[in-house]
Order: C-alpha cells, then sequence, then structure tokens
C-alpha cells in the first residue's frame, strides 16, 4: 500500500475531503460548515460550470484584472481563513476561471491584510485560445469541428497532477482556471496517498469521490426524488466530506446535526449526475468504468463506495470553447384567471408578432429564435400535460443578431398589461435588457499540444503530461440485464415513479436521466418497458435527437443519453430550465405496466399511483 502523506491530523490513513461549494453563488454557509464542524483536511470548492466560464469572460472583457469568481476571497479565505490557517486545511477552488493569475494575486491580498502564513499556487495552462490555430482539434464524435465565428474563450478540461504537484511544494491554497470538477480531490489524494499516474484504479476511485462531492449537498439530500423525506432540514442542508482510504475505498458523509442525508439512494442519484456511458466514463487522467460500483448504508449518513475500475487515460483534452452568437432578451409576465394557459399563448404570440413587425419597419432582418412557455401548465410535459392552471407565468425569449433589435421587443413586453389579456401583471424584475448570446463547442485536443505548470512565489513549474492513452475509450458490450413484462392475470398502470428514482443532468446539449430500480426485482420490468426508444417518444416534445440506453448493473438500473435535449444547451438555449433539471421528473410520470399483486399485497406505497 503506498506510504501515506501526513496531512494535518490524519487518523487511522484517513483523509477527510470536504465539498464547500457545488457552483458559482452557492451559499457560503458550506465552507463554513466545513470548516468549523466537518474536521477536514481538504476543502474543495467548484466554481465552475460550462455557463460560468462565458460570464467570467464577460466580465474579463470589461476588467482585465477580473475573470475569477471572487466568492473565493469574500467568502471564504476573507471570513475564514485564521480558521483554516489555524486548523491547517488545504484549499483547493477553480475559482480561477479565465484568469487564474489574477485570483491569485486577489487571494495574496487578502492573506497580506490579515498576515497569514498561507501560500498560494496558480495553476495555469488550460487557456488554449492562443493554441487553436496549431492544434489539430475535432469534435467529440471525432468528426472535424464545424463553421463558426472565432471564439471568445476555449479552456481545457486539465486533471489532478498539477494540483498535486502544488500541494506538494507547499501550497495552503491552489488555484485553478478550467480542470475537471473531480480533479480537485483527486489531487488532493494523489498528493496525500503518493498515487501515481498508472494506478488507475485508485484514479477512479479518488476521481468518483470528486464528482460525488463536487455539487455539495446534491449528494447529502439535496434534489433528492423522495424530497419529503430530507425537507425538514433544507433550512440548513449539510455539505459532504469523503472519508477516503489509500486503498481507494471511501465513504460519504456529512457533519453531524445538520440537515440533509446520506443515503445509498442519494449517493446512486449523484453518481449518475451528468454522466454518459457508465463503462466509459472519461477524465483527463482515467476512463473510469463504473458499472460495477457497490454502494453500502454503514449507518445513519455513511455510504461506503467501493468497486469502482480505471483504464488509460486518452490522449486528449476536451476543451469547452466558446463564441458570441448575437443577442438575446427573456422576459416573464403573470398571467391570472380563466384560461390562464390559453391567454398566456395568445399574448406570447401577440407580443412575437409586434416585435415583428416593429424590427421589420426599423430595416432589422427576422428574429433568428423565439421561445414561448406557459410555466405552470405543465408545458414541461408535452403531450402529458394536464393544463387546468387559473394562474401561470408567461415566458417569453427571442434571439436575434442586432441587440437594438432585441431592446425593441424589451420595449414592448409591459404594453401587454394594458392591451393585452385581462389579468397580466409585470414582474419587479423590470424591463429585461439585451445580452450577448454565448454559444459552447465541445472540441478534443491532443494533450501534446499543452504545458499544464503552476505557479507559486514567482516561479512556474511545469507538469509533465501522461499521453500515453488509448486516443478514444474501449467500447465493451452493454451487458442488458433480463427483461420481462408484467404478467399474471391482472396488471396495473403505475407512474414509473413507483418503480424508481431518477436524477437528470447536462453537458452541452446533452441531457443524461440516470434512472434506478427502487428493488432489484423491479429491474426487469422496467428493462422491458422503459426502453431508449419508449424515453424517445415520452419525451419527444423536449427531444429532438436520439436516446441511448446504458446498463448500470451496479446501481440496478440504467443511464440514458438524450440528444439535443436542451434547446442548445444552458449558455445558449431560450428555455427556461436549460440544463434539463426536470426531464428526470417528467420522466417518472411516464406510466408502467405492473401485476396487480404488488399494489394487492403493499410492495407499491399507494402514493405514488397514477393520479
Amino acid at each position: 500500500m503506498p506510504e501515506l502523506r501526513p496531512v494535518g491530523d490524519v487518523v487511522r490513513g484517513v483523509v477527510r475531503v470536504g465539498g464547500g461549494s457545488g457552483f458559482w453563488g452557492d451559499t457560503p454557509e458550506g465552507a463554513a460548515q466545513l470548516v468549523r464542524h466537518g474536521d477536514v483536511h481538504y476543502l474543495v470548492l467548484d466554481y465552475l460550470a460550462e455557463i460560468t466560464i462565458a460570464l467570467l469572460a464577460r466580465a474579463r472583457e470589461r476588467r482585465p484584472e477580473l475573470g475569477y469568481a471572487p466568492d473565493l476571497i469574500t467568502q471564504v479565505i476573507g471570513p475564514l481563513g485564521r480558521e483554516i490557517a489555524s486548523r491547517g486545511i488545504k484549499v483547493i477552488a477553480n475559482a480561477g476561471g479565465v484568469n487564474p493569475a489574477g485570483c491569485r494575486d486577489a487571494l495574496l491580498r487578502e492573506i497580506a491584510a490579515q498576515g497569514l502564513p498561507l501560500k498560494v499556487a496558480a495553476v495555469l495552462g488550460d487557456d488554449v485560445l492562443p493554441l487553436l490555430g496549431d492544434l489539430p482539434a475535432r469534435a467529440m464524435d471525432g468528426s472535424a469541428p464545424g463553421p463558426h465565428p472565432p471564439f471568445a474563450t476555449a479552456n481545457a478540461y486539465l486533471g489532478a497532477f498539477p494540483i498535486a504537484a502544488a500541494l506538494d511544494a507547499g501550497a495552503d491554497i491552489v488555484v485553478t482556471g478550467r480542470c475537471a470538477d473531480s480533479a480537485m480531490t483527486l489531487g488532493a489524494l494523489i498528493h496525500a496517498f503518493r498515487w501515481g499516474p498508472d494506478e488507475l484504479d485508485l484514479l477512479a476511485a479518488g476521481s468518483m469521490a470528486g464528482h460525488l462531492i463536487e455539487c455539495g449537498p446534491q449528494v447529502t439530500g439535496g434534489i433528492l426524488t423522495d424530497w419529503e423525506t430530507v425537507a425538514d432540514g433544507w433550512a440548513m442542508m449539510g455539505f459532504p466530506v469523503a472519508e477516503c482510504r489509500a486503498d481507494g475505498g471511501f465513504t460519504i458523509t456529512k457533519p453531524a446535526g445538520t440537515g440533509g442525508a446520506v443515503t445509498v439512494a442519494g449517493v446512486a442519484e449523484q453518481l449518475g449526475y451528468e454522466v454518459g456511458d457508465p463503462a466509459n466514463y472519461v477524465l483527463p487522467d482515467v476512463v473510469c468504468d463504473l458499472r460495477e460500483v457497490r454502494l453500502e448504508q454503514l449507518g445513519p449518513d455513511r455510504v461506503a463506495v467501493s468497486g469502482l475500475r480505471g483504464r488509460p487515460r486518452t490522449d486528449s483534452y476536451k476543451v469547452s470553447a466558446t463564441y458570441l452568437d448575437g443577442h438575446r432578451a427573456t422576459a416573464t409576465l403573470l398571467i391570472t384567471g380563466r384560461d390562464a394557459a390559453r391567454k398566456a399563448r395568445a399574448t406570447g404570440e401577440a407580443l412575437l408578432a409586434r416585435t415583428r413587425r416593429l424590427i421589420t419597419a426599423a430595416g432589422f432582418s427576422e428574429l433568428r429564435e423565439t421561445s414561448i412557455e406557459a410555466l405552470g401548465a405543465e408545458e414541461g410535459y408535452g403531450p402529458h400535460a394536464r393544463p387546468v392552471a387559473r394562474e401561470v407565468v408567461l415566458k417569453v425569449a427571442v434571439h436575434h443578431d442586432n441587440a437594438c433589435a432585441v431592446e425593441i421587443f424589451a420595449r414592448e413586453i409591459h404594453a401587454a398589461t394594458t392591451a393585452m389579456a385581462p389579468g397580466t401583471a409585470g414582474g419587479p424584475a423590470g424591463r429585461p435588457k439585451a445580452v450577448p448570446m454565448t454559444r459552447l463547442v465541445s472540441l478534443l485536443v491532443p494533450k501534446t499540444g499543452l504545458s499544464p505548470a503552476f505557479e507559486m512565489d514567482g516561479v512556474r513549474h511545469p507538469v509533465p503530461v501522461r499521453c500515453d492513452g488509448q486516443g478514444t475509450p474501449v467500447t465493451q458490450p452493454p451487458g442488458e440485464p433480463a427483461a420481462s413484462a408484467a404478467t399474471g392475470e391482472r396488471v396495473s398502470a403505475v407512474p414509473l415513479a413507483a418503480l424508481a428514482h431518477a436524477r437528470s443532468g447536462d453537458k452541452g446539449d446533452l441531457s443524461n436521466i440516470v434512472l434506478i430500480a427502487r428493488r432489484p426485482e423491479w429491474l426487469p420490468v422496467i428493462a422491458a418497458q422503459v426502453t431508449g426508444k419508449a424515453v424517445a417518444d415520452f419525451l419527444r416534445h423536449a427531444v429532438r435527437g436520439r436516446v441511448e440506453r446504458y446498463a448500470w448493473p451496479g446501481l440496478n438500473g440504467f443511464n440514458f443519453l438524450l440528444h439535443e435535449a436542451l434547446g442548445g444547451g444552458g449558455v445558449s438555449s431560450l428555455r427556461y430550465d436549460a440544463q434539463g433539471k426536470g426531464l428526470a421528473q417528467v420522466l417518472l410520470d411516464m406510466p408502467v405496466q405492473v401485476p396487480a399483486a404488488w399494489l394487492d399485497d403493499g410492495s407499491l406505497s399507494p402514493d405514488r399511483h397514477i393520479r
């Protein structure tokens, strides 16, 4: 077993890593909770998402010294710096955004102001925008990338070894730009346990520890399918702690006395969050095989995770590149009364017709894209909706090449309150504004073209890149479970939620839904009826592309990958739910035929019947 590097007060070879932030703008209570009550050796803070990089790039355009997430300084090191230093906690954060050096400099100023003995390192090398012309970039499917305007940003998802190298050199705080979210935790474990680049199963385990805690309370009961079991703790949700061992085993838990719950169901849902093929979860340092994962409830708020496997890394980095594509605006109005949904639809169509007339008269071209949604009328359910709403929020969004044309739309919105449907009220936010539309393109670039490094005390330290991978993930048979239709003299229809729980995630214009049987013996009935084709048909109002189904034996379930499912994805979709957060909830209302005996004997909870 690898020798354990002393870190803080490590007891019996266990390293405790806390996930204190799930996104830029998350509550500062997460970091404070873990520093003061989590007994953690490492605090990892995830601030970046696909949409965040674009926002930070705009901030840097306005002021070159910006482009990072200031929360790390204002909400973590500012109020907690002295406690972090006195407890010997190491902090790892991707708050650097598109300006990790600027974030480091701001940290150093705060540390100096407090007189803290903390050393800061910045991981550099993820910005590949200057290199794209010389790199043979390709699309994620291996094809040549399509035509597009000049990129505004292009950032590679770096791995964990630059983080580990910075910690090896004595850094107390490591700030990165774009890296794999899970790499922050993996970097801490590589440093603590001296894991090498060829210990693939260990790298896979450490990556999944990071994957589970990177979204904060999403693994401690947040957005749980069975939400009513944890709702009384939402006001003070616990943030996660991964207790990790040198052999790769780890346990997910949370500080005592906090809200939420760490359960097999919640950990399983989060394990599948934003995953495609569970046999080939590609990360910069390892390709993870998650199919035979084992989850075990050890006690209250303690779930052990094992059975993870790793294969050689690929020879490419994923790059998220963005470009500006015109402007957009989104407006909302409250519509109340009988036929609220119909009134909202008519109002939205009239506003768009008026906008088209006015922008044409002003000499502008046609609107490029529009969207009308009556929020509250179950439009997310498409043909499966039960629209009986007497109060909805009308959402109208437009996209145009010219900001002035979008401003004409924004100017006209509140005319509806006096000229259109009765019961129309404007919102407190006032008139919407035209904002730049950002498009995301995901690319693959060869690792050999990049030069990751960390910089500390004014010295830049290159970190070697391992490029000895397979080039593409290994394709393996999916291994479908046995499927059986409901049999017996009588069958009954129940919602899928009666048989399974689920969670949906997003990557660009892809969405995934991990579906987990509540009981292993129910999986054959799910397998027979909830096929890729059936899911594509049930969600055809939202999903334009194909649906792939992957078996996930370790979770007693499936992962569905939905192509062209988000109207272009979070940074460019005009949909209200641009990240597909509701797709799993919609799918859980899909009717499934089960033996009537399952209802008669109480196997299925009555409150989960079709209503």
